[in-house]
């Protein structure tokens, strides 16, 4: 490895130390593992990686948002991942290093989790007693990843708590400007987000429930920010559901144990998965890693405990009179996207056209979807001209829509209660859905998946390309793959790519061009208007053969053969590639090897031949996986 460099050296803008967001838990080191082995000639050119691919850098999305105080420090920013921007160290510390991933498989490092259920039991008495203790003047609840009022587990159960002190109910949505930046979350997401919100308010304001908003600046300031809004209104009991991401669980852990220090019962409650991660256990009592034997105990678990899928109450209208005490908290301004997230009025509109915002929007989608296109689902799901799926995988990643709902309500439509049986369509698109479950539950096992670090750890030795040429191709769709293209351009527009799109595009990224798929993992969820990283992270993982339950790193897809199966008529390739609209029959799919008049128009029309060649791409992927593992099997 390289010396470590000074910190007057060339650091890019975002490495600015995080260690006020280090995993300090245990006392293993988080340097790099030096059983890494970094092969010394990391990159196909000559150039510098920071200078090959510096704006191919994933941008929309990052901005100069203010961060915690910066700091001399003696980290080495010499690695790749750090040079083209991977590991933003305004809030992250480096990779996390192999022996630190074995140390938490060994059970050796508490899990964020972990620490929460601890610290859980550990102030339940002081909790308790808070809250049996003088009733305040109103309940909270903080709205976060759950912008609806129905089936809402952390704010039905606050509602019950007022009523039965005979108190009200406020809401608070605090926008955080450093979260959505360290999260990546897309323009387009923080748009429909602030939509949401307002709309949640309205509907809040009917039941007398106010919805206090405000910006907090600085991510660290959130949990006393809280205990300090609920002490000015005499408040003693504040709830919220649970987030799985580690600086999430952490912040939690922070607020339950300061809350209870404060005289405040803060109480976090699992909601955004339909069965609570750490339900469902292997034979030997660990956590499943393949999907298969998870979804069978997943369905087997919600026939034994139906009451998971139990609607959630509504909350109650507030207490007369409630209103006029609390009169300053009602109508707060929506404010406007951080400068790094906006939109310009083009993208407003076209956005607010293709992806109504709301919990009535998102249960108007999903009825549409039960009653018109879910018998056929299972058949066409995988065909995106066709456009057969439900798209409420926005309301999910928003909370405006609750996992569980969807599958009550898919379960209510089918012919049987059993949740694999019955409807193929219906029993398909619950097993779809559960796989945002299995990916929180590996989230939750294996934290350091958050941490810029692969589920399959010892995939850190692949060699990977950091070709800027290739890159800028593959993220304006310009690889001569036009099915590849077509999804790419298809994101670039809509901010949404059909599920089977996202697995060619991102194996294309990983296999073809043997990018760094982290690069590929952020471009997605810096452009998604429905990413989460769950699901985000274990797509990729799955694609590029490093995550959890992957295929096989020697399964490499066909682009030509996904394209000639999957759109077979050449119909989403016409509709979002318009240099080859002009060709008739099955030449759309790779007109340059078609030859003739097709050829002849892709050529007219400029349409690029491909970046890199089938065979040869899939040949280099081999080696250079073999050679990075050590080994001729996955």
């Amino acid at each position: 490895m390289p010396p470590k460099r000074k910190a007057s050296s060339r650091i890019p803008a975002n490495a600015a130390s995080a260690a006020a967001y280090t995993d300090r838990a245990g006392d293993a080191p988080n340097k790099r593992s030096k059983l890494s082995k970094p092969i010394a000639k990391a990159f196909t050119t000559a150039t510098d990686p920071k200078d090959e691919i510096d704006d191919a850098i994933v941008t929309q999305g990052r901005g100069g948002v203010e961060h915690q105080d910066e700091e001399e420090s003696n980290f080495d920013h010499s690695r790749p991942e750090e040079k083209v921007g991977i590991v933003d160290r305004r809030f992250y510390p480096a990779e996390m290093s192999n022996e630190r991933c074995a140390l938490y498989n060994a059970n050796d490092i508490p899990r964020p989790m972990e620490i929460l259920n601890a610290t859980l039991a550990s102030t339940k008495a002081a909790r308790e007693k808070i809250d049996k203790g003088e009733a305040g003047h109103a309940v909270i609840h903080w709205f976060k990843r759950d912008l609806r009022v129905r089936d809402n587990t952390a704010l039905s159960r606050a509602s019950a708590v007022a009523k039965g002190k005979g108190i009200g109910l406020i809401g608070i949505w605090l926008m955080s400007p450093q979260d959505w930046e360290a999260h990546l979350v897309s323009p387009a997401k923080c748009d429909f987000e602030l939509r949401s919100v307002a709309l949640l308010q309205k509907e809040l304001a009917e039941l007398d429930v106010p919805l206090y908003i405000e910006t907090v600046t600085s991510r660290k300031d959130i949990p006393q920010r809280l205990l300090n809004l609920a002490k000015e209104w005499k408040v003693k009991n504040m709830f919220c559901n649970l987030e799985y991401e580690p600086d999430e669980l952490r912040r939690e852990e922070r607020l339950v144990r300061l809350g209870a220090e404060q005289g405040i019962n803060f109480e976090p409650f699992h909601d955004d998965c339909v069965v609570p991660p750490g339900s469902l256990k292997t034979g030997a009592g660990k956590q499943f890693a393949v999907y298969s034997p998870w979804y069978r105990a997943w369905v087997a678990h919600l026939h034994a405990n139906p009451h998971l899928l139990n609607e959630r109450p509504i909350p109650e209208k507030n207490p007369p009179g409630f209103r006029n005490k609390f009169e300053t908290l009602f109508d707060h301004e929506i404010p406007p996207a951080p400068d790094s997230k906006a939109l310009n009025i083009g993208q407003k509109e076209r956005f607010s056209r293709l992806w109504p915002a709301g919990e009535a929007a998102a249960l108007d989608r999903i009825g549409l979807f039960l009653t018109e296109k879910v018998e056929r689902y299972t058949a066409t799901r995988n065909f995106p001209a066709q456009k057969s799926t439900a798209s409420v995988s926005v309301h999910h990643a928003a909370g405006t829509l609750a996992a569980r709902t969807s599958v009550r309500m898919a379960r209510d439509v089918n012919s049987t209660k059993k949740l694999d049986g019955g409807i193929e369509g219906v029993k398909g698109w619950i097993g779809e859905v559960a796989w945002r479950d299995f990916y929180r539950h590996v989230l939750v096992n294996w934290p350091y998946v958050c941490m810029n670090k692969p589920f399959k750890f010892e995939y850190t030795n692949i060699e990977w390309e950091y070709n800027n040429e290739h890159f800028r191709a593959w993220t304006e769709g310009r690889t001569g793959y036009p099915i590849v293209d077509a999804a790419m351009r298809c994101l670039n527009s809509t901010a949404y790519m059909h599920n089977r799109l996202r697995m060619v595009t991102a194996s294309f990224l990983a296999k073809h061009l043997l990018l760094d798929w982290r690069l590929g993992e952020q471009y997605f969820i810096t452009h998604l208007i429905d990413g989460d990283f769950a699901s985000n992270n274990g797509g990729w993982g799955f694609s590029s053969s490093t995550g959890v339950d992957p295929q096989p790193y020697f399964r490499v897809f066909n682009p030509w053969l996904q394209s000639e199966k999957f759109d077979a008529e050449g119909e989403f390739i016409r509709e979002w590639v318009p240099e080859l609209r002009g060709i008739e029959g099955q030449g759309v799919h790779n007109p340059y090897q078609k030859g003739g008049e097709a050829e002849r128009i892709a050529k007219k029309e400029g349409y690029p031949k491909v970046i890199v060649e089938h065979k040869f791409a899939r040949n280099r992927c081999l080696e250079r996986y073999k050679a990075g593992l050590g080994r001729e099997t996955a």
